[in-house]
């Protein structure tokens, strides 16, 4: 009896050291061109994210390799998953309730609206309607890690890779742009440091560019910009679950599972570093470690995206979806500037 079980044991420890070793190949891959892209975003600016995808897609012929294919699979879920998990080290319930109740029901309601007329905008412009979703929630929330989060727990179909990485190109350059022009407009209509944050952190989509955006102004802006946009980032706790409701009727239509879904692992990560951080559990260090770890994971789910998309694919798609991200950007512009003028030195 006891030589068959280490017979099973030696068995299975060579199984996974195989699965590893087919894991650590890809993984290799993004984990290098998450160094470099770091590295040149870092010495000459620029959005780290947005470099990751573009090296990535250069290295597209990888993804039909059979030594790298695991390996990018694996970077593009798991690590992703991981990544988006670690976002709740960054914020505390306490953050929330500093910001007052005017700033955070303009990200709740805007949140819902721009989702909401992504959908109708993408129908009028004859796109689908889950692109209109994931585009809506990406800018809405929290850009890049938005749209991953989100279209992991959307429908897979043959353009769902697609979809993602034209949501992160268009979100990530629209924030990079954002973050040149918004701090401009603050200056011309002449915004106190608070109204300056609320408008930063309530529009522009990719936290970097709201903290690059924000502390050009001045540190009460940055301070201000990044609470509001941590705020956002806690919508996609709810926004991740009403999804998850919303396209489980459409696999009940389509004759799939009728269970209850489970919220994800990675989302209960999230809640669960969140009430962590709160109650002052986490030490500054462990709490910059993870913050750090997650950017490292985002772009490392990136590249990976980035290697498993083809710049052919992405031409075929045309302007309307670029056309929807831009409206949606200013239908998000217009609600969260129209409060902050409309509240003046109230909130």
């Amino acid at each position: 009896m006891f030589v068959p079980s280490e017979e099973n044991s030696f068995t299975r420890l060579m199984r996974w050291i195989s699965s590893f070793r087919n894991i650590g190949r890809g993984l290799l891959v993004c984990v290098t061109i998450a160094l470099a892209t770091t590295f040149i975003a870092d010495h000459y600016g620029g959005p780290t994210l947005l470099y990751a995808l573009l090296f990535g897609m250069s290295l597209h012929f990888l993804s039909d390799e059979e030594r790298c294919r695991q390996g990018v699979e694996f970077a593009s879920r798991t690590v992703l998953r991981v990544g988006v998990a670690l976002l709740g080290a960054r914020m505390t319930f306490e953050q929330v309730g500093e910001l007052g109740i005017v700033p955070v029901l303009t990200v709740i309601g805007s949140v819902a609206i721009v989702i909401i007329m992504g959908a109708i905008l993408a129908r009028v412009l004859g796109l689908p309607k889950d692109l209109g979703l994931l585009t809506g929630g990406s800018v809405a929330i929290c850009g890049a890690s938005a749209a991953l989060a989100l279209s992991a727990v959307m429908p897979r179909h043959e353009n769902s890779e697609r979809n993602t990485i034209l949501t992160v190109v268009g979100v990530t350059t629209l924030s990079t742009v954002a973050m040149v022009i918004y701090p401009l407009i603050a200056g011309v209509l002449n915004l106190a440091n608070t109204q300056a944050g609320i408008f930063l952190g309530g529009t522009i989509h990719d936290v970097a560019q709201v903290v690059g955006a924000g502390y050009m102004i001045s540190e009460e802006t940055g301070d201000t910009s990044t609470l509001v946009k941590l705020v956002r980032v806690a919508m996609l706790v709810p926004t991740v679950v009403i999804f998850m409701w919303m396209f489980r009727s459409s696999r009940q239509g389509e004759g799939g599972a009728t269970r209850i879904p489970m919220l994800p692992g990675f989302l209960v990560g999230f809640v669960v570093l969140v009430i962590i951080n709160s109650l002052g559990l986490i030490p500054e260090i462990v709490n910059d470690g993870m913050s750090t770890m997650s950017r490292w994971c985002l772009v490392i789910a990136i590249a990976a995206l980035g290697i498993k998309t083809s710049f052919q694919k992405l031409a075929v798609v045309g302007w309307k979806p670029v056309i929807l991200m831009v409206l949606e950007t200013l239908l998000l512009l217009i609600i969260v500037l129209g409060m902050v003028l409309f509240a003046g030195e109230n909130i």
